[in-house]
């Protein structure tokens, strides 16, 4: 840029011929410079205001913008990331089918340190032993003085823990923040409930996974934010179900059983009211598998759904409901009882001589295996087998919890003539108590087919017909006659008309063969009898009742007894009132006035 001069001499040599100043020349020259570096300078700050302006504008566009879809956007659940993968603490409640919390969530911390930020490592050390006795001062002074910059200390800390720990300090003892799972009832529904346990952890979260019961089978379904935390309902009753596990806890003490379970159901919905099994655990807590011995010595063992045995003659029900409905006889038809019956090399027992005749009525009031198996002669085992198949004894039960998945029927290799004799009083064929209660249900409820459920049904299930509402009813009458004039006289409960049936097996040995003095001894019962609303079973693994002169180990004095006492503790809870039954005509005594 060549600047214009300030005394031109063109314009001096002008001015001084014309006698003016030449000095004026330079101030206006002077003058009109300056004026241009005004204006240049004011256009480059106005410029540069309007570019801050313009980004200013910006900047309050896109804070406004953010906002704006902060605010129409849902709300959505923070979740923690460690390592770049996002872990999901949240887990919704499970409640029962009042919405009484069976599991839910709790606020609490785990202790970690950084060794390399400890200021006094040994003191530490034995402040944390004092407050947590199970920890090992020298292994943990030999954690803090190593090169290692992270380490786990305790899990799970209580409030006053956390304090306590607080009080040490320590600037390298840090807290993560958790949400652990808690079961406030504590053993209440273990089996059901199962567990849970911590998976994949960061420090300032770790995500709760459901490790057995209906905790592992809806682990999805409790994990997910798209559900608004809405809790899982199932179809307990928690009343119903500590009345029942308080019941059979006695019954297992009187009886000196080894173990026992015990399943309430919903005779029109399948809903599962109560079901347990004896012994059982904390869940809080929840002890390590076997790692040899018996699955079934195990607390973690769920008798009523893994539990596989031969059920006795409870399965003399389905014999004869099937010859019923098939029109091979009538309640009233006789049926040669004179045993022993020969088939092949093998032979058929009672465990009373019951002369040469029974009814099939009489049959089951009294148990016979060899009435039972002539009406097994009758059916045939194809049909045999068809028929059980219908009732869902051959097939894994549809419980969602964890366990179900392993309680596959042990059925014959071959189901030979023989086999179906025995299957028809109970002995070849293994189910759970919840498989029973299932079956036993699809035939007394009128006849139409109900599968085991834990979750709360809206009505009841209407499934496939098993056996007409004639044949359901005639049943209904015979099991009630058990009760009243047969094996299970001590399981009448005055008011509600219970009605059942007995079962006592052997137990197998697992070397092959059966112990001589252990069995598994059941009573399988519905009430009301007239208008059956509730399905009972109650199951005992190795009674002996040693009240009398010699032990007695069959169903009628050791399991029906616990379930008459079951029945009349859970029947006003569940809502029903005694009924009194009309009385024989001959029992009606008329008094004057």
């Amino acid at each position: 840029m060549i600047r214009t001069p300030l005394r031109p001499l063109a314009r001096i040599l002008e001015a001084r011929s014309k006698g003016e100043n030449p000095d004026s020349i330079e101030r206006e020259n002077l003058r009109l410079r300056h004026e241009q570096m005004r204006d240049k300078a004011r256009v480059r700050a106005e410029g540069r205001l309007l570019v801050m302006g313009v980004m200013f504008f910006c900047g309050f566009m896109m804070v406004g913008t953010r906002m704006a879809l902060l605010a129409s956007t849902e709300p959505e659940e923070p979740q923690a990331t460690v390592r770049a993968a996002q872990i999901i603490s949240q887990r919704a409640d499970i409640v029962d089918r009042k919405g009484r919390i069976l599991a839910t969530n709790m606020e609490t911390n785990h202790l970690y340190a950084h060794p390399h930020e400890m200021v006094d490592p040994v003191q530490a050390a034995k402040e944390l032993v004092k407050i947590f006795p199970d920890l090992k001062e020298e292994r943990l002074l030999k954690d803090f003085t190593s090169k290692r910059k992270f380490l786990w200390i305790r899990k799970q800390l209580s409030p006053e823990q956390v304090q306590a720990v607080h009080d040490i300090g320590e600037p390298g003892l840090n807290f993560g923040p958790r949400e652990t799972r808690i079961y406030p009832n504590g053993h209440i529904a273990s089996h059901i409930l199962g567990g849970a346990s911590f998976g994949r952890e960061g420090v300032a979260s770790a995500e709760v996974v459901g490790v057995a019961g209906v905790e592992k089978v809806f682990d999805e379904f409790l994990r997910d934010p798209a559900n608004g935390s809405q809790p899982l309902q199932l179809s307990l009753d928690l009343t119903v179900q500590a009345a029942t596990e308080q019941v059979l806890a006695g019954g297992m003490m009187l009886m000196n059983a080894k173990g026992a379970a015990g399943v309430v159901m919903d005779i029109k919905t399948g809903e599962l009211i109560s079901l347990v099994s004896l012994p059982d655990f904390d869940p809080n807590n929840r002890p390590v598998p076997l790692t040899k011995g018996s699955a079934s010595d195990s607390p973690l063992f769920n008798r009523a759904v893994q539990g596989l045995y031969e059920l006795g003659s409870t399965f003399k029900l389905f014999a004869a409901s099937q010859a019923l409905e098939l029109g091979l006889v009538t309640p009233d038809t006789m049926l040669d009882t004179r045993g022993p019956l020969h088939w092949g090399r093998f032979r058929i027992r009672d465990f009373h001589n019951y002369g040469a005749q029974l009814s099939v009525t009489q049959t089951i009031v009294k148990s016979s295996n060899i009435g039972t198996a002539r009406l097994a002669i009758l059916i045939g085992p194809e049909r045999q087998q068809e028929y059980l198949r219908s009732l869902g004894l051959l097939d894994v039960p549809p419980v969602e919890i964890l366990e179900s998945s392993g309680a596959k029927p042990l059925v014959p290799k071959k189901w030979s003539e023989l086999s179906s004799l025995t299957i028809s009083y109970g002995h070849g064929l293994s189910v759970s108590p919840v498989h029973l209660a299932g079956a036993y249900a699809s035939v007394l409820n009128g006849g139409t087919r109900v599968r085991p459920t834990l979750l709360k049904q809206s009505g009841p299930q209407h499934g496939e017909r098993i056996v007409s509402e004639r044949t359901s009813a005639q049943v209904r009458s015979m099991l009630r006659k058990v009760v009243t004039d047969g094996t299970a006289s001590f399981g009448d409960v005055p008011g509600y008309q219970v009605a059942g049936k007995t079962g006592t097996a052997d137990k197998p040995k697992p070397t092959g063969g059966y112990y001589k003095d252990k069995v598994i001894t059941t009573f399988a019962s519905v009430f009301p009898a007239s208008d059956p609303k509730y399905v009972v079973i109650v199951t005992l693994d190795e009674p002996e009742d040693r009240m009398g002169p010699e032990p007695r180990r069959t169903a009628g004095w050791t399991a029906v007894p616990v379930a008459a006492e079951l029945i009349g503790r859970i029947a006003p809870l569940l809502g029903l009132r005694p009924e009194v039954e009309p009385a024989a005509l001959g029992e009606v005594t008329l008094a004057a006035h």
